[in-house]
């Protein structure tokens, strides 16, 4: 099964985005969507380091959307901002 995987630098925007692991995270800061099949997850590290993180709400369905396009619309979501996770993409 192809993996694909897209990252973008981005600035959180206001409330930054929530974390599985460690809650807000705020700054700038590198967003990866990999798209495995029918699911998609999101991570997101402090621009530079070395941990990811999963966005809160991850891994979507197979209804989130597709490749590029789907990692545009979350890298400009957390650009928004994101403090309620991924269901805050939603709204």
């Amino acid at each position: 099964m192809t993996v694909e995987c897209y990252e973008s630098s981005v600035v959180a925007g206001p409330g930054g985005v929530m974390t599985d692991e460690v809650g807000v995270i705020t700054g700038e800061v590198t967003v990866r969507t990999e798209i495995h099949g029918a699911h998609v997850t999101v991570s997101i590290q402090y621009l530079d380091a070395d941990e990811w993180y999963k966005v809160e709400g991850s891994p979507l369905g197979p209804s989130a959307g597709q490749g590029l396009g789907l990692h545009q619309v979350i890298v400009q979501a957390v650009r928004r901002g994101l403090p309620d996770g991924l269901a805050g993409l939603r709204s």
